[in-house]
Order: C-alpha cells, then sequence, then structure tokens
C-alpha cells in the first residue's frame, strides 16, 4: 500500500519558516539574507564580513532551532568574490554555527566568480529535521505572559549594542526551561507582529502591554530580540538567569 497524503506536505504556520511532513519527521527550512553591509564602497553600514557571516548566520539557525527542530546543513549563498571577502563571511557563518553549540552541520554555498560587484550581498539557508512531537509550534498556553529577551537594534545599532542583543545561546537556555512554552526570533517586522504569530498558532487572543518599556514596532535587524510565552510565575526567575534585558510585552488568553 502506498503512504497517506497526510503523511507528506507542508504544515500550516505563521512563522517565517518553511515545514513539510515526511512521513513522522518533519521538515524545517529557514532562512536569512544581507545586503548594503558589510565592507564595500557602496555598502550603507560599514562592518567586516566577518560579522556580516556572524549575524546572517545567527537569523537562520535561531529561525529553525526556536521550532524544536535540529539544524543538519547549511547552505551559504554570497553575492561577492571568493577571496577576499566570500571567506570571511563563510568564517563569521562557521564560527556562528561552532558557537551555537547544536551539533554538527554540514555546509555547502557558492560565491560570485565572474563580476566584480561593489556592494555585499550574502544569505543563509538553514535546513533542519524534527520528531513531529518535538515541534515547539502553536504550544502557547492560556495565562502565559509574552516576554522580549534584548533590544530591537538595526544597522550600526547592532554592534554598537552587542551585550543588549539575543543570541543562539540564549536561545537554548530558554527551550531548555520548563517554563517556557514557545520562542520565536524578532526581526524587521518588529515585537509586536511576532507576538501576533504566537498567539495565532495557539489560537489564542494577545493583550499587548499600554505601556511596554520597549519598542513594540521597531525593526530587530538580525533578531536581536527573542520572544518567548511563559508561565507568569517564572519571569521573576527567569530575570535573574537570563543575562540579558527581558521586558514583558503582553499577555495570552
Amino acid at each position: 500500500m502506498g503512504d497517506s497524503p497526510q503523511m507528506y506536505g507542508r504544515v500550516k504556520t505563521c512563522r517565517d519558516v518553511l515545514i513539510y511532513r515526511l512521513g513522522e519527521r518533519m521538515l524545517v527550512v529557514g532562512c536569512d539574507s544581507s545586503g548594503g553591509v558589510g565592507p564595500k564602497p557602496l555598502d550603507m553600514v560599514n562592518v567586516s564580513g566577518y560579522v556580516v557571516g556572524r549575524y546572517v548566520a545567527r537569523v537562520a539557525l535561531m529561525e529553525v532551532a526556536s521550532t524544536g527542530a535540529k539544524p543538519i546543513c547549511l547552505v551559504n549563498t554570497s553575492c561577492v568574490e571568493p577571496k577576499p571577502l566570500g571567506e570571511e563571511i563563510l568564517r563569521g557563518v562557521r564560527d556562528e554555527v561552532e558557537e551555537a553549540g547544536l551539533g554538527p552541520i554540514i555546509f555547502t554555498g557558492s560565491s560570485e566568480k565572474n563580476f566584480q560587484v561593489q556592494q555585499t550581498a550574502t544569505g543563509v539557508v538553514v535546513i533542519g529535521v524534527a520528531e513531529e512531537g518535538q515541534l515547539r509550534i502553536g504550544v502557547s498556553q492560556s495565562g502565559d505572559v509574552i516576554m522580549a529577551l534584548g533590544r530591537p537594534y538595526v544597522g550600526e545599532e547592532v554592534v554598537a549594542h552587542e551585550s543588549e542583543v539575543a543570541d543562539v545561546q540564549d536561545l537554548r537556555m530558554l527551550l531548555e526551561d520548563d517554563s517556557i512554552h514557545e520562542v520565536i526570533p524578532v526581526g524587521s517586522r518588529g515585537i509586536a507582529h511576532e507576538a501576533t504569530t504566537i498567539a495565532q498558532d495557539s489560537h489564542l487572543t494577545l493583550k499587548l502591554q499600554s505601556t511596554p518599556n520597549v519598542d513594540l514596532n521597531k525593526s530587530a535587524g538580525p533578531s536581536t530580540v527573542l520572544l518567548a510565552s511563559a508561565q507568569t510565575s517564572a519571569i521573576k526567575r527567569l530575570r535573574k538567569k537570563l543575562r540579558k534585558p527581558i521586558s514583558i510585552v503582553g499577555h495570552l488568553n
């Protein structure tokens, strides 16, 4: 007999990831791109290729890992020359993966070998796998508080305020905490948008704080903020445990 049609196909989510059912396993695909940031003459924000690689990899890794999936493959597509900038970006990508501590990941990628470019552009795709029961999507609960870890920064602000920026180590700590139900990275669409995503996936109603101590609509650039749905009773303990700023942004009902 053939496989049931329900064993294969796309899984609906409001998140910025593609989830595809493969029998009893889930394939999770996340990506990020960066343009105009780097050491090239026409770049809008001047940073090293290494920094570009770190952040573009971080975003895609957090998008996939936050779902509960294990990243297994990373694709780096750099629209710059292989040497020196392409290698510098890839070094940043590899260091971010190693520091993330998410286990062995295989790499592939490509760079521009035909033309000289005057502006930095690169992208990363991360592919992960998970058993169906391991997915951390749509599992928030009524009564949960939505907290933001980190601050929303974009462009040169990111480097200037690096100590307040969420990273993969923060994500791992959140996912390993029993009081945390769901985690989602925040990017260019802001905290309010991603808080709504958490609520929609769990079929709950979101009530945002009327006077939050963080901008709910500002771009968080390369995922400088992580949102988490958590038990209200755990917030005091989490403030002591986590080393980044925490803001309460809303509640779920």
